[in-house]
């Protein structure tokens, strides 16, 4: 027996040997340093020398022991991998499909097809003739969304059909979070690297669902110009990173990171990736997309939400409340006061009350005891109603998301705070201010990363920091019948702020929660509770905490806009006063590149009162 083994063990060597013999490896000289292999391995120059890393952190994604730093060696063993004999799913030609592709194209290698019959399968069954790239909106509710999301919808061949767009799959990359995580710790191990970051396959109704049907999020379509060689290499590479570890990291390595170096590999020599700095905001990386010319077509889907709420503003506000009282069962779909209106009339009531209820039974959970009965009711007394054509949906907004002001934000200003005259500096490298241009954003939020607010003082040349934004969130979402969503902020960092004596630089946590309301388009108003916690040896206690109110009114439109209010707080651990102030702040917007603004406030403080001052101009990269 050993005698057998021994025989084809030598025999197995010496085909081996007589191979390696007969197809010596062509000579790759520099091709290891080419930006198409580089981006096919995902390497990454290092910051503090001449090196490269992988940015896999999965070793089954090399083939050489030390590919994660030697593009050359990686190379190497994956041109020795691809040029065995042999065949089936394990061989390094049907793991790595899209390098075997390409090194054969690069090095002039026999092109003859390769034995992969899991990879064939798994093209076919994905059938793709075109890529769409899809841009979801932002979503201030989740920590994992709030910049946006974007994903690949891989179209297959159209055939006027808007069911074959639903059932097609999509390619998305997003962290591997644990269910049971809460939002705070999703947001932490994003920020610094807790999770592995996954590119899976999924039908594109599942993401509907999801995003526009239940998130409140419209959709943004954008076909791309890939020919079909240029897909199928996207497909391949795809392939050879499914299910692969990327560690996420939510301001750089994600979603739209991801997705960006697949179309790199795609089509080599668009470099989207080389835009990518120190963060990776969904919309700025479909906006490189666009300036890239990569774009054939746009589409608008608006989200369940959306389309409720225009059909509820279409009615007179006599007939919303009438809406209103249907679908929370005040008054019967065929009451005396529904019969009265007019056929078109009627029938407009009649659609938005379904299409509220049935978007409430979807995102909202109501039970199916109410609304089941209720939406068999109103289809009823609708299909009574003949001749009157449903309502148009949304119109598709004149700013798209990718077309709003650039995230990083510079200003310059001048101003004067009690007899101190300053002049300062702020940078911010994300994202939107509640007073910045609102066209292609949430109106009512704010997101803010980063931001640095240094003053240089005139009277002593004396330069301080005077705020350090870690984050800063803001949602006003107006009330009516309707909808009651709840209005919050939240924030932390560093900030001046007085003692009796002088002034210190302070850690603070700050939060709020209340109500915002419409008043006119683009305008509304809001009462927001507060809690306010600042931490230093300066104060007395080495802490202070203070609740407080704030009341104002936002107005918003692609001209100006415009915040003003009242804040009010009392401390009650180191200092036991109040502090009280009024403020005035407004933009004028130059298009989307520049905003003049100024700001003025009234405080009265330690018993003090003090006014401060400042005018000056936002610039947007």
């Amino acid at each position: 027996m050993r005698t057998k083994l021994q025989y084809a063990l030598a025999l197995s060597w010496l085909a081996s040997s007589l191979h390696a013999f007969a197809t010596p490896l062509p000579d790759t000289g520099d091709l290891h340093q080419h930006p198409a292999w580089l981006t096919l391995v995902h390497y990454q120059p290092d910051r503090f020398s001449s090196g490269y890393t992988g940015q896999a952190d999965d070793d089954d994604f090399f083939l050489s022991p030390r590919g994660k730093t030697s593009p050359e060696a990686e190379l190497k063993a994956t041109l020795e991998a691809i040029t065995q004999p042999g065949g089936g799913d394990d061989h390094a030609r049907c793991r790595f499909p899209a390098r075997d592709q390409w090194l054969r194209q690069q090095l002039d290698l026999p092109q003859q097809p390769a034995d992969c019959p899991a990879y064939d399968q798994w093209m076919e069954e994905l059938n793709t003739e075109t890529v769409t790239l899809v841009f979801a909106a932002s979503y201030l509710n989740s920590p994992s969304s709030m910049f946006g999301h974007t994903f690949l919808r891989l179209d297959p061949p159209r055939e006027d059909d808007e069911t074959n767009l639903i059932l097609a799959n999509t390619i998305s990359y997003a962290a591997d979070a644990a269910a049971h995580d809460s939002e705070i710790l999703f947001a932490y191990k994003g920020i610094f690297g807790g999770y592995p970051g996954i590119t899976s396959i999924q039908p594109y109704y599942e993401k509907i669902r999801l995003y526009s049907d239940i998130e409140h999020r419209d959709l943004w379509e954008y076909q791309l110009n890939l020919t079909q060689p240029e897909v199928d290499m996207m497909l391949a590479h795809t392939w050879e990173i499914r299910d692969r570890n990327f560690d996420y990291y939510f301001f750089d390595e994600n979603c739209a990171y991801r997705l960006l170096a697949l179309i790199d590999v795609a089509r080599p020599g668009t470099d989207l990736l080389s835009e990518v700095s120190t963060h990776a905001i969904p919309s700025d990386t479909v906006r490189w997309v666009v300036d890239r010319n990569l774009v054939a077509d746009v589409t608008y889907r608006p989200s369940a939400a959306t389309k409720v709420n225009h059909s509820i503003e279409s009615l007179p506000d006599d007939h919303q409340t009438l809406a209103a009282a249907i679908a929370n069962g005040y008054v019967d779909a065929d009451a005396p006061e529904v019969k009265t209106l007019n056929d078109e009339e009627r029938a407009r009531v009649l659609d938005t009350t379904y299409d509220y209820v049935r978007y409430q039974s979807e995102a909202d959970g109501w039970p199916r005891e109410h609304a089941a009965p209720l939406s068999h009711d109103l289809l009823r007394e609708r299909s009574r109603i003949r001749g009157v054509d449903a309502q148009e949906g949304p119109q598709e907004p004149e700013i798209r998301d990718d077309q709003g002001h650039d995230t990083f934000r510079a200003s310059l200003s001048g101003g004067r705070l009690g007899e101190r005259n300053f002049t300062e500096l702020t940078l911010r490298p994300a994202y939107h201010d509640i007073l910045d241009p609102p066209a292609g954003y949430r109106g009512g939020a704010q997101l803010q990363f980063l931001r640095l607010d240094a003053r240089l003082y005139t009277d002593n040349d004396e330069l301080q920091i005077e705020q350090l934004t870690g984050v800063e969130i803001r949602s006003l979402s107006p009330r009516n019948q309707f909808f009651s969503p709840l209005s919050w902020q939240v924030g932390f960092g560093g900030r001046r702020t007085d003692t009796e004596t002088r002034r210190v630089f302070t850690p603070y946590l700050e939060g709020g929660a209340g109500f915002s309301w419409q008043l006119a388009t683009g305008t509304q108003a809001f009462a927001l509770g507060t809690a306010d916690l600042e931490i230093d040896d300066d104060l007395r206690r080495g802490y202070d905490a203070a609740p407080g109110a704030d009341l104002g009114i936002l107005h918003q439109n692609n001209r100006f806009s415009l915040l003003g209010g009242v804040k009010t707080k009392a401390w009650i651990v180191s200092s036991q006063h109040r502090q009280d102030q009024a403020y005035l702040e407004a933009n004028w917007h130059i298009g989307r590149d520049f905003s003049l603004f100024g700001k003025f406030s009234r405080e009265d403080h330690y018993d003090r009162y003090r006014s401060e001052w400042q005018l000056g101009l936002h610039a947007y990269f």
